[in-house]
């Protein structure tokens, strides 16, 4: 339901004002002072002002210029008793949407809000789809040249178009809001808002005020009502990230919104109806936190409709170099280099690497490589230490005696490999295991079988 927020000293105006666009299918909400009306407009978020030109205090011009520097998007119709040209020029110069005279016509009044409210929409459509170029420039391109990614692809463009709730699982830089943005994006609310939140970001008060707002006065430093990230994206999507994170009463808030699409602000007692598309996401397995009771079971099965699993980087070598691609001509895009591409070696390494931090790691890892690069082409020097202790380089400096029988020859080479990753790794033995590619409890194995303790 769209909100109009109607201003005018004159009481009588404002209920006829109310009864005619209330009749019409708006939420409308009124203000005799347009000081107090500046706040509304902060606080309502509403999706047209219709406002009198000549008020006590602060006039509808003022008003105008206070509202458009808040919020350029918003439509402000100004209606007068004593229009002129140059009152109505001044007007639509500071961006009124239009200029009414009174006594209006209803029909004329109820148009010109009509297509108000819809040149409001085609702003925020324009907003969204800006918003939308943006995070495909930042990196939000869904590049699946895997099969497991394809799969992933698949899954999200098939669970896309209906409501359902999707739970994507998978390690810290897989892309998982990637794929959320993705859903979102081929869904009927791609119009609409993509909010997101980062559960594990907030401590438990400022998370729950974050998701269902709060009144004015609801706790110390409340200052105003706030609405919450359910209500902003109302008829589009609420992508929940890191949701393992919540507290068991955040839980069962949670809960109850998804069974009934409604809340109350904190400090609040009026039921809030929203109609949101959920998308959560945990890098940890939700189903073994309920196993061990840190995460409710109903709320599981509520999220747990429709599951999509993310592989990590290492399981998907096919889409490491079209990433690695991807990111190298953003960033010479970005930085204004010319760099053309990478060298053998270097794709052999990225290859070869394990890649703990997933494609965030990757995208940090090229456009280091491009800011340190001096020719047309990222070579081995332009990579991390610890990247190029997997390339094939490193290998050759390792001595082999081909006079041992060979089990001995793989064994003297072993333990060569791990003192030159402790070596890299500073002594630390988890990032050693992460150079090797092997667990910590491997390595642990590996250093007491070879003395290296």
């Amino acid at each position: 339901m769209k909100t109009i927020l109607i201003v005018d000293d004159e009481k009588n105006y404002l209920l006829v004002l109310d009864t005619l666009l209330s009749d019409e299918g708006y939420n409308v909400i009124t203000c005799q002072d347009p000081r107090q009306a500046v706040k509304m407009v902060e606080e309502e978020q509403p999706q047209l002002v219709i406002t009198d030109l000549k008020m006590p205090g602060l006039s509808g011009i003022e008003l105008l210029k206070l509202v458009k520097q808040r919020r350029p998007d918003l439509q402000v119709i100004i209606m007068t008793a004593f229009g002129t040209i140059e009152t109505a020029v001044e007007a639509m110069r500071e961006g009124a949407y239009h200029y009414i005279l009174k006594p209006f016509h209803n029909e004329e009044l109820k148009l010109v809000v009509k297509r108000a409210i819809e040149m409001s929409e085609l702003v925020t459509e324009k907003s969204l789809l800006s918003q939308e170029l943006s995070h495909r420039l930042g990196f939000e391109e869904f590049v699946c040249a895997s099969g497991p990614m394809k799969k992933v692809a698949s899954l999200a463009e098939q669970v896309a178009p209906t409501r359902t709730t999707v739970l994507v699982q998978g390690e810290s830089g897989t892309g998982k809001e990637l794929v959320a943005r993705f859903i979102h994006r081929k869904s009927p609310r791609s119009k609409r808002s993509f909010v997101a939140v980062n559960c594990g970001a907030l401590t438990e008060t400022l998370l729950e005020s974050e998701l269902f707002g709060h009144e004015k006065g609801a706790f110390t430093g409340a200052v105003s009502r706030k609405k919450g990230r359910f209500e902003l994206a109302d008829n589009g999507t609420l992508f929940l990230d890191e949701i393992s994170n919540t507290s068991e009463a955040l839980q069962i808030r949670l809960l109850r919104v998804l069974q009934e699409q409604t809340f109350e602000r904190l400090g609040g007692t009026t039921p809030i109806k929203v109609d949101v598309r959920i998308i959560a996401a945990s890098n940890q397995n939700l189903r073994r936190l309920v196993e061990t009771g840190a995460f409710r079971e109903d709320l599981f099965y509520r999220l747990n409709v429709f599951v999509i699993d993310i592989p990590p980087l290492r399981e998907r070598e096919d889409d490491i170099l079209p990433l690695a691609e991807h990111f190298l001509h953003v960033f010479t895009a970005e930085i204004g280099k010319q760099i053309r591409a990478f060298s053998p070696e270097v794709e052999e390494c990225l290859k070869r690497y394990r890649w703990p931090g997933n494609v965030r790691e990757l995208k940090n890892v090229i456009e280091r490589a491009v800011v340190v690069c001096n020719t047309g082409e990222i070579s081995i020097d332009d990579l991390p230490a610890e990247l190029r202790a997997k390339g094939p380089s490193a290998a050759a400096k390792l001595p082999v005696d081909f006079s041992k029988p060979l089990p001995q020859i793989v064994e003297d080479y072993e333990r060569e490999l791990i003192r030159e990753a402790l070596k890299r790794a500073g002594g630390v033995q988890a990032r050693a295991a992460r150079i090797l590619g092997i667990s910590p409890a491997s390595l642990q194995y590996k250093l007491g079988k070879y003395g290296l303790q």
